[in-house]
């Protein structure tokens, strides 16, 4: 780009990876303008948990302004300390310490949806356009991309990115034949409050870690615990760091995070295994329907599933990209989930599209400062991008439970299914050696080599 035109940058979507993106093009000195379909910086987001990897962290350290990372960081839960497989009886079948977060980019960080969209809101005010619903975008002759909202506005840049999520807008326009296929799974979330009956409802290890159970019929339920550094007033707790103290009493973005300690559960299963109309149900009916799905579940699961919180269950059905071949560049390009949408049988979406903010600021950069073509930038990131991210929806596609036609899944091969993972984890649980491989493959594949 010449010094002259500088170059503009509009982004579709206000998620993880769109608001990193405009983070990073900021701190490089590129003009960047986010559209969200959301009405409010407090509207729009579902979810709970979300495990920050050290992909995800290095993508956060390197967009970031260097206080705004301490920050995240400072906002982050409390790192588990356990990885735990229980079964449905509530009985322990593995128990494994997980290293801690003393590196601040090499390690597994705990954040709130909510209060990490907060944290990547703070210092993009005059950025971030909320209740700007994309509907088509056009390219002028003279080589701009106009995105055009459903309140009859428009805004015109140079480049257009999508980072509107899995059913992107922008990705239905420019690539029609790239598609969405179901998994076969759905899953039902809640969470409620911590509170020390909740609490005492888990197993020990459960406490300060997160957990798996595998049960019959291939239903499985995660359970994440989660403790901030801020109580349910929003005031610090006195355990706080007193540099984090600082920093969250410094934040902004705690006067929108409604984020307090709380126990998250999902449940999931074939789809076949919940009822037609699930999609439809809402509230105390989910809940219900969470009770009738596990009868024979230890009545402390029973316990937690009934004291959710009837205004946090939602149903989800899960869904993956199919593989898309490279597609010809142009100034219009996928970031995240509108490109390589993918189960979280891994955990790596979140930080698959903080990986994708990172390597776009790159290549941008790059364009504005001369050191490339604008379509030779955006093509270097594509090629980059979509060999990785579809290899991701593979893997992910590919765990133990988040693929309908896994075998876990089968009425008869299913139990033979259930009592080899339960047989690898009690081995993984008492033998040394094959724990710390465990470990080794886990923080390998979720970046901690990278």
């Amino acid at each position: 780009m010449s010094s002259n035109e500088p170059l503009h940058v509009l982004v579709i979507g206000a998620g993880f990876g769109g608001l990193t993106l405009a983070h990073g093009l900021r701190r490089a000195g590129v003009s960047v303008a986010v559209y969200e379909k959301a009405r409010s910086r407090t509207d729009g987001l579902h979810g709970y948990r979300v495990g920050i990897d050290p992909t995800g962290n290095h993508a956060l350290k390197e967009c970031l302004p260097p206080q705004l990372f301490k920050t995240f960081l400072a906002t982050c839960a409390r790192t588990p300390s356990h990885f735990n497989v229980l079964t449905e009886r509530k009985r322990i079948t593995a128990s494994v310490p997980l290293r801690g977060d003393a590196d601040p980019v090499n390690s597994e960080r705990s954040v709130s949806r909510q209060t990490l969209r907060q944290v990547l809101l703070t210092g993009l005010d005059d950025a971030v356009h909320f209740d700007k619903r994309f509907t088509h975008y056009e390219r002028r002759p003279d080589g701009k991309v106009v995105a055009h909202f459903a309140d009859g506005s428009c805004a015109t840049g140079d480049v257009l990115v999508a980072a509107d999520g899995a059913h992107s807008a922008v990705r239905r326009q420019y690539l029609p034949h790239a598609v969405l296929k179901p998994a076969g799974i759905t899953s039902i979330a809640a969470k409620l409050p911590l509170s020390r009956e909740a609490l005492a409802l888990l197993p020990a290890p459960s406490r300060t870690g997160l957990s798996l159970t595998f049960a019959p019929k291939g239903f499985m339920c995660i359970w994440h615990v989660m403790e901030f550094g801020w109580d349910e007033r929003g005031g610090i707790k006195e355990g706080a760091a007193g540099n984090d103290a600082e920093l969250l009493r410094s934040w902004p973005g705690l006067l929108f995070d409604n984020t307090r300690d709380y126990i998250s559960w999902g449940l999931w299963a074939a789809d076949d295994k919940f009822p037609a109309d699930v999609m439809e149900l809402r509230g105390q009916r989910l809940i219900d329907l969470a009770l009738k799905l596990t009868p024979n579940w230890h009545p402390d699961f029973r316990r937690l599933f009934s004291l959710a919180d009837p205004t946090t269950t939602f149903p989800i059905r899960i869904a993956t990209s199919e593989p898309v071949p490279a597609w010809p560049t142009t100034t219009v390009t996928l970031l995240g989930d509108a490109a390589h949408t993918m189960t979280p049988g891994q955990g790596v979406g979140a930080n698959t599209s903080l990986r994708d903010a990172a390597l776009l600021t790159r290549a941008l950069t790059a364009a504005a400062e001369g050191r490339r073509g604008l379509v030779d930038a955006i093509a270097g990131y594509e090629a980059e991008m979509i060999p990785y991210g579809f290899a991701r929806v593979k893997d992910s596609l590919a765990q133990n439970g988040t693929n309908g036609d896994d075998p876990l899944h089968k009425p008869v091969l299913g139990r033979a299914v259930l009592a080899a993972n339960r047989a690898y984890f009690r081995a993984v649980d008492r033998i040394p050696s094959l724990q710390r491989k465990f470990l080794d493959d886990l923080y390998t594949y979720r970046g901690a080599e990278d």
